[in-house]
């Protein structure tokens, strides 16, 4: 038998290895020297992705000392791309039992999205399609019956530059699509009565101390740009905003979380690593006329007016503890207002691109509406 090659650490070959040990039947999506891994068995999640073959980096963070084990809140196996599921918090929260406190010890991530395999309903060299069957209760005891499909396919160069309207020539790149399809298989509506769940799509990434994320927002909006206060409000000199943009350092050394809300929302947000030279964007649905969940651990708040877009900075808990580092880059689908059989998608791109740093600032400024140099000056 021969011996599995040893990548070094980082790269998308050592994960590969480490996750098919976890999961065998993973799959490998393939476009030329890009690569993304996919597991039916942890969630439908995308784990990781590589724009240079095995030996590249691996853009994924993957939290190893939680396989094997049981966690009863979450078990935070990582992903660079997950399917969830909203709202967290509120009166109508999926993660809360009804009259619970909402406080850490009672919070538990439904299972379906936390511990239970999903099924392949098709796969190819370049697309796989994933379903799963859920039954959930709200915190107002509101039963869901749902279907969800999720398809995840590699994009290929072209399809890469049509979608951003850019070139990719000169640099290394890697990109996928994700379509999350949510049908109520109940026989109730689901309305501003009973709660309506949305579906979240969280990003994690490993960070660097030189790592910013840039979200561009609508700036001819009255009202707060952002949500700073979910965890506690994030220090002054780590969120900044200039030309309807806001900078939030990403560097997995102070615990925050924003949002914003779907009126200022654009339908790209990003990040810049400037010590690895590694340009990420996310491309994905917003509805600013939409009505969006709010995901806050409190009942005292309109259910029905929360963000569109969040992103989170990990670091140490009050008792020094981390589960990290990473942070994300997250989208949510409005709430899901759906008769019996109806439906609801919603989509959400990823793409990595690194080297040359004079062509990612082509792309930066082209997509994000900021140049790379502005970004480092943020840092």
């Amino acid at each position: 038998m021969n011996e599995q090659p040893t990548h070094q650490e980082g790269s998308f070959g050592h994960d590969l290895h480490f996750l098919q040990e976890h999961d065998p039947n993973l799959v490998l999506l393939q476009s030329d020297s890009s690569l993304v891994a996919v597991s039916p068995k942890f969630q439908a999640k995308v784990f990781t992705s590589s724009a240079m073959g095995l030996e590249g980096k691996s853009f994924g963070w993957i939290n190893y000392e939680a396989f094997g084990k049981e966690d009863p809140h979450m078990n935070a196996y990582g992903g660079e791309n997950r399917f969830w599921l909203g709202p967290e918090g509120s009166k109508f929260s999926l993660f809360f039992k009804s009259r619970d406190e909402m406080v850490f010890d009672n919070w538990k991530t439904p299972a379906p999205i936390d511990s239970e395999s999903w099924n392949v309903v098709q796969q190819s060299e370049g697309n796989v399609q994933m379903e799963k069957q859920m039954t959930l209760k709200n915190y107002a005891d509101a039963l869901f019956e749902m279907k969800i499909e999720r398809n995840i396919s590699i994009l290929d160069a072209q399809q890469i530059s049509n979608m951003l309207g850019i070139s990719t020539n000169g640099i290394q790149s890697v990109g996928f699509s994700t379509s999350n399809k949510m049908t109520n298989t109940g026989t109730t509506a689901w309305t501003e009565e009973s709660g309506a769940p949305c579906i979240w799509m969280l990003d994690m990434f490993p960070p660097s101390s030189k790592t910013m994320i840039v979200i561009p927002f609508n700036g001819n909006v009255k009202g707060k740009v952002a949500t700073t206060d979910y965890f506690g409000e994030i220090p002054e000199d780590r969120i900044q905003y200039a030309d309807s943009i806001l900078f939030f350092k990403a560097d997995g050394k102070s615990r925050g979380k924003l949002g914003i809300p779907p009126k200022r929302a654009r339908n790209v947000a990003g990040s810049y690593d400037a010590l690895n030279h590694i340009l990420t964007i996310a491309l994905f649905d917003v509805d600013e006329e939409a009505t969006y969940l709010n995901q806050e651990w409190r009942t005292d708040k309109d259910p029905f007016d929360g963000d569109a877009i969040n992103a989170y900075n990990d670091g140490p808990l009050e008792d020094g503890s981390q589960m990290g580092p990473f942070y994300e880059i997250e989208s949510v689908s409005p709430a899901a207002f759906l008769s019996p059989q109806a439906s609801l998608t919603h989509n959400h791109n990823l793409f990595h691109f690194t080297g040359d740093e004079k062509i990612l600032d082509g792309i930066a400024q082209k997509v994000l509406g900021v140049d790379i140099q502005r970004i480092k000056n943020k840092l």
